[in-house]
């Protein structure tokens, strides 16, 4: 759930109350059943861990994963893939975007058939949104509003944050599908950085800064909007009429000690029932039988990673270490790139 200091004393309370409850990284364990099923240990960004909430639940009611139990680990998606190569326990990784997945790859934890399946192996669809505060009381509806003099924007360090990085090149993308050149692209992130007043590690570190009053704008996933709403937080949300797709990826470690149980649990991920509860906690299904049932809007100009040359050019390009146009923009605003 969502901190916040801008909201009415019972709901600070309530807030406080889940805050305590979950903090972004976890570790909870149910209690087995007779029929034990094991454990499963899911490290995952750090948006995702409401939708857990719901998904672990609803798994262990079902006759693969009754009596078994869960540990959960969220956070930043570059963080939780390095933290995984260094030795947290994992049975399925769940993170922001597939270069954060391709590091395991390259380390031998994740196999590399881990998108060789019909859904390219992705969970959830999300898109890139602005976050408002109520009322959206700066008007706040386009890219360029967000470069306008005197705006606060809100995003996550591309660095530590996949849904930093999708949040960039959505604003790249945008300028592009504009008409704007490439240059005169590169030249929008460079004044839209200096717009932004806090990167936070995480995206859900993101919007608690901006739901504690910070910021005019946050760039952000559409379904931590969603999230943010349904738990009566002061916002809105604007969908820009040029907007990215984003597409997060999931995979069961190769040497995983349940490797049955864990793929049980992708497998329901992908299910009818359970895309139906990540729709319902605001991501957008992979299945299109389970996104028809559900009102998402269709934004005026969608793009894909792909349109802008995939990530491993896009990494390359942009988020080099030494030479990646994002980071000399960071570097020059004296933000820290490791």
């Amino acid at each position: 759930m969502f901190s916040t200091k801008s909201v009415s004393k019972t709901r600070k309370t309530a807030v406080a109350l889940a805050v305590a409850a979950t903090a972004l990284t976890t570790t909870t364990a149910a209690s087995a059943t007779p029929n034990d099923g094991g454990k499963l240990s899911v490290v995952a960004y750090s948006i995702a861990r409401d939708a857990y909430g719901a998904l672990i639940p609803a798994f262990q009611q079902t006759p693969a994963g009754q009596g078994t139990s869960f540990s959960q680990s969220f956070g930043a998606s570059g963080s939780q893939a390095r933290a995984v190569i260094a030795g947290l326990p994992t049975d399925v990784v769940n993170l922001s975007l597939a270069p954060d997945m391709d590091t395991l790859v390259k380390a031998g934890l994740v196999s590399t058939n881990w998108n060789k399946n019909p859904f390219r192996g992705m969970v959830t669809n999300s898109v890139v949104v602005f976050i408002v505060h109520k009322g959206n009381p700066k008007h706040i509806k386009t890219w360029a509003d967000l470069v306008k003099p005197g705006i606060s924007v809100i995003t996550p360090n591309p660095f530590t944050s996949g849904g930093a990085r999708w949040n960039v090149m959505a604003a790249y993308g945008a300028q592009r599908k504009l008409g704007k050149t490439d240059k005169q692209a590169q030249a929008y992130l460079a004044t839209l950085f200096k717009h932004i007043a806090v990167q936070d590690k995480s995206a859900r570190d993101a919007t608690n800064t901006f739901v504690n009053g910070k910021g005019d704008v946050e760039i952000a996933y559409e379904s931590d909007a969603k999230q943010a709403q349904a738990a009566k937080l002061p916002v809105d949300y604007v969908i820009p009429a040029q907007t990215l797709l984003i597409e997060n990826p999931i995979a069961v470690l190769a040497k995983s000690g349940n490797l049955a149980t864990a793929n049980a649990f992708v497998t329901f991920l992908r299910s009818v029932q359970g895309q139906t509860i990540w729709a319902q906690q605001g991501y957008r299904p992979i299945l299109a039988t389970v996104r028809h049932k559900f009102r998402f809007p269709t934004p005026k100009t969608l793009f894909s990673i792909d349109d802008l040359g995939g990530w491993k050019s896009v990494t390359t390009r942009f988020f080099d270490p030494k030479s990646g146009i994002v980071t000399k923009i960071e570097q020059g605003l004296g933000v820290s790139t490791a």
